[in-house]
């Protein structure tokens, strides 16, 4: 068994987008609630703390931040910020300890006293472009835990590997002109954001594998093992951090992809052989999407297993 930290924090349930929106506070609590089973009193259950301005500003405009840290909605109200992303007096809390849980789960692999980390946390982040939010995500926590193992640990070379059912169009336009960032993605296409295709290269760092809507665990592995993989394996990242959407389940109801719980395990555990062999075992996950409650809660518990090696 190896040693996985959980961070998580009882903020990000606060964040509220409002009555019928998707990424609502239960997908939080029903991860936890899973995470609660016998199996997972082993994780190294830590308080997600809040990011830093210093922390967002590796990629985040100071005027983007100051405009969401400013946004305070009335108690009980909810403030648009586009057609898709919502805020309540909660939501700034909570995305400063989603973006700093993702932080602190590179600080505890890279410390050395959790083999994996896994952030529990939401708002989610990959949509979240440097000057603007979108697609549910306030600030691109993933991006910015990234370039914190650069400026904090001196890591040279850091991978992002995404499986959630949309495309992370943020953190790829973050990564896409630095060679020693690496971004692959597997998604949805045609399906939001609209980017993703298999032409967007950046500068040979970024591997778009887009999947037609109906495909299953078989496009969807074959995707992995023939392309992701091998790519990824070649970059020989100093660490590598994923983005964890489970929105590609069959049961979730914002897409039309069928995979199955065993599917987020298969990929974490070759995602872990790569890691073991390039960087020594180093992984931070964060959650992303995911939209039915039991597939959900299901598949982020198996990937969590997969991360004790259980």
């Amino acid at each position: 068994m190896k040693s996985v930290a959980l961070f998580t924090h009882r903020a990000c349930v606060l964040h509220d987008p409002g009555a019928g929106h998707p990424e609502c506070p239960d997908r939080l609590r029903a991860v936890i609630a899973a995470l609660d089973h016998p199996d997972f009193v082993p994780l190294l259950r830590e308080e997600a703390p809040r990011a830093t301005v210093e922390q967002l500003q590796l990629v985040h405009p100071s005027a983007y931040i100051e405009t969401i840290l400013a946004l305070a909605p009335p108690p009980g109200d909810v403030l648009a910020l586009d057609s898709d992303t919502f805020v309540n007096e909660g939501s700034v809390e909570a995305a400063l300890r989603a973006a700093g849980g993702v932080i602190a789960g590179v600080d505890a692999v890279m410390e050395g006293w959790a083999d994996s980390a896994f952030a529990a946390v939401r708002p989610p982040g990959h949509h979240a472009e440097a000057d603007h939010a979108m697609g549910f995500c306030l600030f691109a926590s993933v991006a910015v835990a990234a370039q914190h193992a650069r400026t904090r640990w001196g890591c040279k070379r850091v991978a992002v590997v995404d499986f959630d059912v949309h495309h992370g169009n943020g953190t790829q336009h973050l990564f896409q002109a630095d060679k020693n960032l690496f971004y692959a993605s597997s998604h949805q296409a045609p399906c939001y954001p609209g980017t993703g295709a298999g032409s967007e290269r950046g500068v040979g760092n970024v591997v778009n594998m887009p999947l037609s809507p109906g495909s299953g665990s078989a496009q969807f592995r074959e995707s992995w093992e023939y392309i992701g993989l091998p790519a990824l394996a070649d970059f020989r990242p100093d660490l590598l951090l994923i983005s964890a959407g489970f929105d590609g389940h069959r049961a979730d109801p914002l897409a039309q992809l069928c995979l199955d719980t065993l599917d987020f395990g298969w990929i974490t555990d070759r995602l872990l052989a790569v890691a073991d062999h390039s960087c020594d075992g180093r992984v931070v996950s964060a959650l992303e999407g995911g939209y039915d409650l039991a597939a959900l809660a299901a598949s982020a518990a198996l990937h969590v297993r997969r991360l004790m090696r259980l």
